[in-house]
């Protein structure tokens, strides 16, 4: 308040003493310049791959593979893959494994950290660093593979599910979110009777939908981006989750008209596109609910752990 009673140059000068003096209009305008320029990088390979999914042959080849504007936009390549079965049945696979995944990651994250949380847990220490040590080791791809096979999980939805359902990451971001809520709340509701499952779900849950929200999305891109583990346990092309039909009609460029019915199809190019923004749909209509979230939850687990 006293350095907006003063005039223009000594308010500046204390500012600059206080080391809260802004930028000047050229670093503005330079950061302007970055922001854009980084946003640009974002948005337009996401335009082109749209706009070149609802384009035509005859453009397609005169642009060289990738249309910014399509002259006259067709949803034929979208009728196409959804009429096909194969992309319908992977998007339907996908929402199921992420979904069943995400709501049994969120629950098992929360009860391992709030047990992590409370002071006097029998064996808390030790379960925190083997936690921990499987942040810097893992067993390997045969390792997992003979695990899998031995539970008889080959070919099984479950196997997409249970090999990435607990992330020590996530652990330690949420027990620190619960480390955060006073004790004297927990002891209020002990003496009114509460027992531990109470005091998670009615106490520390409510209060932590922050933390809560950023281990679901994590959780949430991380089933639905997934392939490499359908790629090691899936046997049957009906289970392929809808990353491994992108990365075998886009990344290996494998024909996509060949699980299509009809004889005159649209170019095998926009086909490829169309996928891969159904693909990508899904977590960007989710995202936006959980973005207002996602910072204060994560900052809260890097500062506090």
């Amino acid at each position: 308040m006293v350095t907006q009673a003063l005039p223009g140059s000594q308010a500046r000068r204390m500012q600059t003493i206080n080391g809260t003096r802004p930028p000047g209009l050229g670093i503005r305008g330079l950061k302007g310049i970055v922001l854009l320029i980084c946003c640009a990088l974002v948005v337009v390979p996401f335009i082109a791959v749209v706009a070149t999914s609802l384009a035509d042959q005859r453009q397609i080849t005169e642009a060289g593979g990738y249309v910014l504007w399509p002259h006259h936009p067709t949803l034929a390549a979208y009728q196409a893959i959804f009429r096909g079965g194969v992309v319908t049945r992977a998007l339907l696979v996908s929402v199921g494994i992420t979904a069943v995944g995400a709501a049994l990651s969120v629950t098992v994250v929360a009860l391992l950290a709030y047990s992590l949380s409370r002071p006097g847990t029998w064996g808390q220490r030790s379960v925190l660093m083997l936690i921990l040590f499987t942040m810097l080791f893992n067993a390997g791809i045969i390792p997992n593979y003979l695990l899998i096979k031995q539970l008889g999980l080959v070919d099984s939805y479950w196997s997409l599910i249970l090999p990435t359902l607990v992330s020590a990451f996530q652990v330690i971001i949420m027990r620190a979110f619960f480390l955060e809520v006073p004790t004297e709340i927990i002891d209020a509701a002990r003496i009114d009777g509460a027992n531990e499952l109470q005091i998670l779900t009615r106490i520390m849950l409510p209060v932590s939908k922050a933390v809560i929200a950023v281990v679901a999305l994590f959780n949430a891109v991380a089933y639905w981006n997934a392939f490499f583990n359908a790629v090691l346990y899936i046997n049957s092309s009906e289970k392929w989750p809808l990353q491994l039909v992108l990365r075998t009609y886009v990344v290996n460029n494998a024909a996509v008209g060949g699980d299509l019915p009809g004889e005159v199809l649209p170019p095998q190019h926009s086909l490829q596109m169309a996928i891969l923004v159904v693909s990508l749909v899904p977590i960007c209509l989710v995202y936006p609910f959980l973005q207002r979230h996602f910072a204060k939850g994560v900052v809260v687990g890097a500062v506090k752990g």
